[in-house]
C-alpha cells in the first residue's frame, strides 16, 4: 500500500496537470480529485490466484493484457476514480445510466439552483438511419431563430424559479420548472472495470455529442494513470469487434472453402499465446 501511495504521489508531480479542470461544452467541466491504485494494483491483485509476488513492469502488462484479452475483469475494479462534473441535466440522465458507481449530485432541494443553462452553438437533425442519434443537417433561418428563443426561454425558466421561491414556493416545488438544459454538478466515483465500461458505450461514435465529450475528457484524464490497462483496452474492445454464432457460420459457409490456411508467426507481433489463441478465431471463422 505504501509503495502505491508513492506511486501516486510521483506521478502527480511528475504530471501536475492530471488534476486540471478540464473545460466541457460551454460551462461544463470534468475535473480529477482523487483515485486509488494504477496497472501495478490490478497486476497485483491478479497475482493473488496464485500467490505468488510482484513481478517485473513489464510482466504487469503482458498480465494485464491476459485479463483484458479474456475477460477476467475483477483484478482490474481494484482502481477507482472519483471526478467532479458539470453538465447539463439531460446529459446527467445519460451519465446516471451507469449505476454501478457511487455518486452525489447537487439537491435542487436544498440549493439554489444558479442560472446557468447549456446553449449548443448549432442545432442536429434526427438521423435518418438511427432513430436514437442525431447528425449535421442544414436548418436554414430556423436554427437561429430557435437557438434564441432556447436563450430566451431558458432566462424566462429561471427568473420565474427566482420568484416562486421569493413568494415562498419550496425550492423542491420551484425547480420543476426548470429545463432539462440545467447544469448540475457530480461527485462520481467509480472503479476502473466499470468506467471503461462507460467510456465504450459513451465514446462511440453513435452516442450523444454532449456525453461524448464527457466522456472524451475522462479518457482523456485517466489514459496516463493506467497506460498498460487502457492500451490493451483499446486493442481487444475498444476498436474491436466481435461476431455472433450466425455470422460464424455465415463465413465456414461462404469464405471457409475459398480460403487456404493460415500461418501467424511471432514477428507479426503476437507472443506464443497471442498466436495460438488467434489460430483458434482464424479456425472458428474459417474453417470446417
Amino acid at each position: 500500500m505504501i509503495e502505491n501511495i508513492e506511486n501516486k504521489l510521483n506521478f502527480a508531480k511528475q504530471n501536475p496537470k492530471v488534476f486540471e479542470e478540464r473545460k466541457v461544452l460551454d460551462k461544463g467541466f470534468v475535473k480529477l480529485v482523487d483515485w486509488m491504485g494504477d496497472d501495478s494494483s490490478i497486476a497485483r491483485a491478479a497475482r493473488v490466484s496464485y500467490g505468488k509476488g510482484t513481478k517485473s513492469v513489464n510482466e504487469d502488462a503482458a498480465l494485464i493484457d491476459y485479463l483484458i484479452r479474456h475477460s477476467h475483469t475483477s483484478p482490474i475494479e481494484m482502481v477507482e476514480f472519483i471526478f467532479h462534473i458539470k453538465l447539463p441535466l439531460f446529459s446527467m440522465a445519460q451519465l446516471v445510466r451507469h449505476r454501478t458507481s457511487s455518486l452525489n449530485q447537487v439537491s435542487a432541494r436544498y440549493s439554489v439552483m444558479e442560472d446557468e443553462f447549456y446553449i449548443p452553438e448549432s442545432l442536429r437533425v434526427q438521423s435518418k438511419n438511427n432513430k436514437q442519434s442525431s447528425e449535421l443537417g442544414d436548418l436554414g433561418d430556423f436554427e437561429g431563430y430557435f437557438l434564441r428563443q432556447m436563450r430566451r426561454i431558458s432566462k424566462d425558466a429561471h427568473e420565474d424559479y427566482e420568484i416562486l421561491m421569493k413568494h415562498g414556493v419550496a425550492r423542491e416545488m420551484a425547480r420543476i420548472i426548470l429545463p432539462q438544459n440545467l447544469y448540475t454538478q457530480v461527485y462520481w466515483k467509480q472503479d476502473l472495470k466499470n468506467l471503461l465500461h462507460l467510456l465504450k458505450l459513451r465514446m462511440d461514435e453513435h452516442a450523444q455529442y454532449e456525453i461524448k465529450v464527457f466522456a472524451d475528457a475522462i479518457f482523456d484524464i485517466i489514459k496516463d494513470i493506467v497506460p498498460y490497462t487502457i492500451s490493451s483496452w483499446e486493442n481487444h474492445s475498444l476498436n474491436s469487434i466481435t461476431f455472433s454464432k450466425d455470422e460464424i457460420d455465415f463465413f465456414k459457409t461462404n469464405i471457409g472453402e475459398k480460403t487456404t490456411s493460415v500461418s501467424v508467426k511471432e514477428e507479426d507481433g503476437f507472443s506464443k499465446g497471442r498466436k495460438r489463441e488467434f489460430e483458434k478465431k482464424i479456425k472458428m471463422l474459417f474453417g470446417s
